[in-house]
């Protein structure tokens, strides 16, 4: 988990770092230090001019150009004659192309990313008439909002869709008054997302608790020393009742299980058209053991190069307008700080424990995005805070002195340092209620 995050952040930030970089030395400015993480540093190597080294907190990464007021808040050169090798010295175009830099490479870097993965992999997905099938199984939250089990989704928003990842995606969640128009027997109801839905699922416990496809289903995998083994639960075996009940959807049979814990019961299994009587016990997790096939049929899309290009940049720019209507929700009092914002262990906890390249770089590619958008926010000490002093220079012609730069310096690294400090004990305080509820 923690390795999946450092790699890809360290990758983020060196290309990050490394458009700043190469503009700052296209235009002749001296770079004395590149860095991937914060000191402090564990082993560097000076090539020229510049010193690249690798730090111990891997959070961040910064590049020194001389004669520029950064994080560093190295001022001490400022009151000499600019020298023409220094970021003060040059233009207020290439200064200001130079703070871009890192935000456009993390934009190219983030649309190759979700390009090559839509060419290499394609794109699997359950499609609607596939759905429409069986409906969909309403969990939780789901019933907390008007849907039930069986409802079969037809229209989104007074629009058709394609897939079932339409019903769940962000553009839906975040949009305003969205609705869903439903069959059920043959009744068409609307259904609205209600204001604080997006509250009900940001935190991880409901996440996973708002609808899913309804499905039959057969044996898959079966765990080494489990109750299915026990019992003789083969591959490819479908369990037609359980505690005398008869079973078609995994969503029937994992209901009865859940009332009867602690209990031994029958269960029925079809084995090539051969009916097995079994005896299971459900202990107080009923869990059985083995990994349920769902019986339904995907669809696949594979796409050229040229197709690749214009499906990976629309979800990469998609992953930007994600983060403004969420950060415009966040800021209008709809949507709770506390349960979207995310630090680092929240960002681990999404890479997950086990290793998955398709896993790594789709979130990869969605963090560079963020980093992004997050960088081109106007606030001092980000990349946005200098693009904007930039642009008032270039418009009105007046450079704002340096005493103002380096006091909104210290006030945007205040206003981070406390941001990473929220997020970060708000990762930990959600990690321990979370645990608290489940036990681990």
């Amino acid at each position: 988990m923690a390795a999946q995050i450092i790699l890809s952040l360290s990758i983020l930030v060196g290309v990050h770092e490394l458009g700043h970089l190469v503009a700052a030395k296209v235009f002749g400015m001296r770079v004395e230090q590149y860095s991937i993480g914060f000191p402090p540093k564990l082993f560097g190597v000076k090539y020229g001019e510049t010193e690249y080294s690798v730090g111990a907190i891997p959070l961040g990464g910064y590049v020194k150009i001389s004669g520029m007021i950064d994080e560093s808040l190295d001022t001490e050169s400022l009151s000499a004659k600019p020298q023409e090798w220094e970021f003060r010295a040059k233009p207020a175009w290439q200064r200001l192309i130079v703070m871009m830099g890192g935000i456009v490479v993390n934009i190219v870097a983030g649309v190759i990313i979700y390009t090559s993965l839509v060419y290499f992999y394609g794109d699997t997905y359950i499609s609607k008439e596939e759905m429409s099938k069986y409906g969909i199984v309403a969990l939780e939250v789901g019933k907390e909002i008007g849907f039930e089990t069986g409802d079969k989704i037809i229209k989104i928003n007074g629009q058709d869709f394609k897939r079932f990842a339409d019903i769940r995606s962000a553009e839906v969640l975040l949009g305003d008054n969205s609705y869903y128009t439903v069959d059920r027997n043959g009744e068409l109801i609307d259904i609205v997302l209600p204001s604080d839905f997006l509250d009900r699922i940001s935190d991880r416990r409901s996440s996973q608790l708002f609808i899913d496809i309804r499905y039959p289903f057969e044996v898959g995998n079966i765990g080494e020393g489990t109750e299915a083994e026990r019992i003789g639960l083969q591959n490819g075996d479908k369990i037609v009742e359980i505690a005398g009940q008869p079973v078609k959807f995994f969503d029937e049979y994992e209901a009865i299980k859940q009332q009867n814990k602690n209990r031994e019961v029958s269960m029925v299994v079809n084995r090539s058209g051969q009916l097995i009587n079994m005896q299971v016990y459900l202990d107080e997790e009923a869990i059985i053991g083995f990994y349920p096939r769902r019986l339904i049929t995907p669809s696949y899309t594979q796409y050229s190069f040229l197709q690749s290009i214009g499906e990976g940049s629309s979800r990469a720019f998609s992953a930007i307008y994600v983060n403004v209507k969420a950060l415009g929700k966040i800021f209008r009092g709809e949507v709770s700080a506390t349960k979207s914002l995310s630090g680092p262990i929240g960002i681990a906890q999404i890479f997950g424990g086990t290793w998955d390249w398709y896993r790594f770089w789709t979130l990869t590619g969605l963090l560079s995005m963020v980093l992004a958008f997050m960088n081109f926010l106007p606030i001092p000490a980000l990349d946005g805070g200098h693009v904007l002093f930039l642009s008032y220079e270039i418009v009105s012609g007046r450079k704002p002195s340096d005493k103002f730069l380096v006091v909104s310096q210290k006030v945007g690294m205040i206003f981070l340092l406390g941001l990473m400090a929220f997020v970060i004990f708000n990762d930990i305080f959600k990690l321990e209620f979370i645990q608290s509820l489940f036990g681990n």
